[in-house]
């Protein structure tokens, strides 16, 4: 089974790579207007670039011709002044439009982040807690953000970058091969051999730009971690042990990023190298040319200048293949997770679950973790009747939980069935599901906000009546309006500025605010005192009235009222009785 999921992985890993970045070109379809407005900048303002060298040629030519033929110096004036301005217009035409293609190259990449980041969003929304048990979180955020903004980046630059560098090679290529194509053959060896480092490079790097990415993942998870858990790192005196991790990680992604400036920079100069052998052998047999009477002054200079366009390009190929390489390693890691697929995947043919009566039954149910052969729950069946309060007990590992997370289906039992009212959750669509099960896990969490936006998380245009009420049923008010802002109150990041205690009862009203007709507590008193308890309990089983509930629980006192009880033991129900009346 590890083996299977291992090898699915890595198809999927090899999907992605093979055409990360050109699938990313499929996301620039909703950016196709600003895309076509920044090509077609960028159009006019190479092609004003090209006509500069023209322009030159014909004042050399006709200040040569002037001397030559005796012209008044005032004529002669009256050329170069005619020529610059002449350059002048199309240097601001130039600069108007590539301010345009820049700012829609721009426009373009934002929108393209903007999409890529929604898709991974929704994408981790959807994905099933078992992707979650195998990927780090720290990871996961780098993908959303540092990948992103680097194909961002490749798209705002690179893409239209190389656009140009092609459209310049290729235009003075041709006015060169036109111009004088013996000295055009003179250059064209040196571009095969340019092409070809180019392509080295990119193949040797892109592995390195991935593994930086990777090295910046782990750097990111343990810092994500420590913030996390500072107050344990604190309580430990482990600031020295958490300092060194953190270290070691830095270290580690410096020298994967001195390795790619290693090539980068044996690249660059080599390229140059290359760049100025082609001037040092246009100079020669130009000047050959010249010697010979073959080649003016004006046609050399102009043949000069267009050189500059067809080794200025390649230079800024290095550049390009940097950035094109760091956004394929991106465009990998992204579609990694974009294709990532969800063990809980909701049928083509999925119904609305209609309102329920609250009837739930396991059947045969027997769950194992994704990759591990041996199983958590093992045929568990058993049945609670509408408005039947069921109590989960048993140690640690027994299963406990394992249940309640079958029942909104965050896993997928391997053998069986879990139904409600009949309907297996698994041929019903998951919203309809879930939207009718209310849930307070042990861990509460809350977002950072007000008190009131946390409880009315599920029903956001619920009244403050409403919200109100279901605070006083989870005895959270009394504590509420004690607060200067009352429901008004931030809680800061997870809810830190509150007790454990008081997340808790918040949690518990988030969950009662839905009125739903399922229940699942997942032992939601452990973090209160006795007292707070017992007012919570009271007020739970008022409204655990009619409603079929699942408990999880430590203490005997918050079941004593349950329907049945199940005791769990190694993933089997070890134990099934109902309460005594």
């Amino acid at each position: 089974m590890q083996a299977q999921v291992a090898s699915k992985r890595s198809e999927r890993q090899e999907r992605a790579s093979g055409g990360g970045l050109g699938r990313v070109f499929a996301y620039l379809a909703n950016q196709r207007r600003s895309l076509s407005i920044a090509i077609g900048a960028l159009l006019i303002a190479t092609v004003a670039q090209l006509a500069v060298p023209q322009i030159v040629q014909t004042m050399i030519d006709a200040v040569t011709d002037s001397f030559e033929n005796g012209a008044d110096s005032g004529a002669l004036e009256q050329v170069v002044i005619n020529a610059a301005l002449l350059i002048l217009v199309f240097a601001a035409l130039r600069g108007i439009f590539s301010f345009i293609q820049v700012f829609m190259a721009e426009t373009t990449s934002q929108g393209l982040a903007f999409d890529l980041r929604n898709a991974l969003f929704t994408r981790l929304q959807r994905l099933s807690f078992s992707y979650y048990d195998q990927n780090q979180t720290g990871q996961l955020m780098i993908r959303a953000t540092d990948d992103v903004e680097r194909v961002r980046t490749f798209m705002a630059q690179g893409l239209l970058l190389a656009l140009q560098s092609l459209l310049l090679l290729v235009g003075a290529l041709a006015v060169l091969a036109f111009t004088n194509w013996q000295l055009t053959l003179v250059v064209l060896p040196l571009l095969p051999i340019a092409l070809v480092l180019f392509m080295v490079f990119g193949r040797i790097s892109q592995p390195l730009f991935a593994e930086v990415q990777q090295r910046l993942s782990k750097l990111n998870t343990i810092l994500q971690e420590n913030m996390a858990g500072l107050k344990v790192v604190r309580a430990f005196a482990r600031e020295p042990y958490e300092f060194q991790r953190f270290d070691v990680a830095a270290t580690s992604l410096m020298d994967q990023q001195i390795k790619v400036n290693q090539i980068l920079s044996f690249l660059f100069p080599l390229i140059f190298l290359i760049a100025q052998l082609g001037q040092a052998a246009i100079l020669y047999f130009g000047g050959v040319q010249i010697l010979n009477g073959t080649l003016d002054l004006g046609e050399y200079q102009k043949f000069s200048l267009y050189l500059v366009y067809v080794f200025f390009p390649l230079g800024q190929l290095g550049f390009i293949i940097a950035l094109m390489a760091q956004a394929s390693a991106s465009a990998s890691r992204i579609f990694e997770v974009l294709d990532a697929q969800s063990d809980i995947v909701e049928k083509p043919d999925a119904t609305t679950l209609p309102q329920i009566a609250g009837r739930l039954s396991f059947e045969n149910v027997t769950f194992r973790y994704p990759g591990s052969n041996d199983p958590v729950l093992c045929e568990v069946s058993f049945t609670a009747e509408p408005g039947q309060t069921v109590a989960l007990l048993g140690a640690t590992g027994s299963g406990k939980s394992t249940i309640i997370n079958l029942i909104p289906r965050f896993y997928e039992a391997a053998e069986g069935a879990v139904k409600i009212d009949g309907y297996d959750v698994r041929t019903v669509t998951i919203d309809s599901l879930r939207e009718q099960i209310g849930i307070v896990l042990q861990e509460s969490n809350l977002f950072s906000g007000t008190i009131r936006a946390n409880i009315a998380f599920g029903r956001p245009e619920a009244s403050d009546a409403d919200v109100q009420a279901a605070a006083h049923a989870a005895a959270a008010h009394e504590f509420i309006v004690g607060f200067p802002d009352g429901y008004n109150t931030r809680v800061g990041e997870r809810g830190v500025t509150l007790s454990g205690g008081q997340k808790q009862r918040i949690a518990i009203a988030r969950a009662l605010l839905l009125n739903p007709r399922l229940l699942i507590l997942d032992d939601s008193t452990s973090s209160v005192d006795m007292l707070t308890e017992a007012k919570i309990q009271q007020a739970l089983d008022r409204l655990m009235e009619g409603r079929t509930s699942v408990v999880i629980a430590q203490r005997i006192s918050t079941v004593r009222n349950a329907g049945l009880i199940l005791v769990l033991e190694r993933g089997k129900i070890a134990r099934a009785a109902p309460t005594p009346s």
